[in-house]
């Protein structure tokens, strides 16, 4: 039947919904890269909270879809920005998710690494900005999880320049038990991150994190890069040293990223990858194989759906993400802890299930034109 939703413009247009899914199908871990999918928390939509009260999860609900990563092969990254850190789920949520994914992963065999980060403060002396990232790596590394060291706003916010940053770091990496990921998240994903590595000149920048990871290479397994710069990345890449890997979080730019150059080439840590768990998961298999044609052909396609979802404001992008997880079924509501659910507008939450139903994403193309026609009820769309 057909749907009408509304552009930009607030104007209705007709949309036939695509009636077959795209047939996917599970698989094992990849062989060519390593491939993390930065995955969303599900709300209790019964909790009676507030949007700045503490986060209320639904605890199999979120499992589940974490246990539905695994079985396409994807490495799960947990308590990230998709996970709404800082923007809706606390510290003490964040812990708690990191133990029960972590003893899920276990129980499954799938892998998992964690955020760490410093969001227990707002703002501190640079020894309380350490202790607070030391309480996170423990609580990760007591888990089993490998440890994701995120960007911190209280260290951006107590900084003074590049060598806070350097010593805040060196320190961290000195005492990490097992090699860590370091992540570089832009301001477009976060504000309060203007700055980070003591400069908002990204070449200056670029320079003090390369020299964090120099001095503690046997520390570092890898670096995920989230600047939605492509030409910076493999530029940044091909300066690692030998070993360390480059993990994109370019949600602009990842299938040539992921398939790389004659220089070398990116693994995977991705929020979009949320959504698009099956069908990524199939193309690096597709890659595996060494077909990197066949691996553009099926991830190309799927870019304006990302740039979309990621659009600025970017930090909403979670909104979109967990939209399309309710409406291919993998939660039986869209809501979101603090409220998150309102930080895009119908006519973005439309062209998100178009792009999406025209990708055959959704399990169930009926079920996920139910649900987009409920949405357009509660908004007044009942044509």
């Amino acid at each position: 039947m057909t749907l009408h939703l509304p552009d930009a413009n607030g104007t209705l247009r007709a949309y036939e919904p695509r009636t077959e899914p795209l047939a996917l199908s599970t698989g094992s871990a990849f062989t060519s890269r390593t491939v993390f999918s930065a995955a969303h928390v599900v709300a209790d939509p019964f909790a009676d909270t507030t949007p700045d009260g503490p986060a209320a999860v639904d605890w199999d609900a979120t499992l589940a879809f974490r246990r539905h990563l695994w079985s396409h092969g994807l490495g799960v990254a947990e308590a990230m920005d998709t996970a709404q850190r800082g923007m809706g789920l606390g510290w003490a949520g964040a812990a708690e998710l990191i133990r029960r994914s972590a003893a899920e992963a276990k129980s499954v065999g799938g892998r998992i690494a964690c955020g760490v980060g410093t969001d227990q403060l707002t703002a501190g002396t640079l020894a309380e900005v350490r202790a607070a990232y030391e309480e996170q790596l423990t609580v990760v590394e007591e888990s089993g999880a490998q440890a994701i060291v995120m960007a911190s706003r209280a260290l951006a916010a107590t900084a003074r320049g590049p060598e806070d940053y350097l010593e805040v770091y060196g320190h961290l990496l000195r005492q990490s038990a097992e090699p860590v990921i370091l992540h570089w998240l832009g301001p477009m994903f976060d504000p309060a991150l203007e700055g980070y590595w003591g400069s908002s000149d990204l070449d200056t920048a670029t320079d003090v994190f390369l020299q964090v990871i120099a001095a503690h290479p046997d520390k570092v397994d890898g670096i995920k890069v989230s600047l939605l710069d492509a030409r910076r990345e493999v530029g940044l890449r091909r300066r690692l040293p030998q070993g360390v890997r480059c993990y994109t979080g370019d949600d602009f730019n990842y299938p040539e990223l992921i398939a790389g150059d004659d220089q070398g080439f990116s693994h995977a840590l991705l929020g979009i990858f949320d959504p698009l768990g099956p069908l990524a998961a199939e193309a690096v298999r597709v890659l595996d194989t060494g077909n990197t044609e066949g691996f553009r052909a099926l991830l190309d396609p799927t870019v304006p759906l990302s740039r979309h979802l990621f659009q600025a404001p970017t930090r909403f992008y979670k909104t979109g993400v967990v939209f399309l997880a309710w409406l291919a079924g993998h939660q039986g509501h869209f809501t979101m802890v603090g409220g998150l659910q309102s930080a895009r507008s119908l006519p973005h939450l439309a062209r998100a299930y178009e792009l999406a139903d025209g990708l055959g994403l959704f399990p169930d193309p009926k079920l996920a034109e139910e649900r987009m026609r409920t949405l357009l009820a509660l908004y007044g769309v009942t044509g």
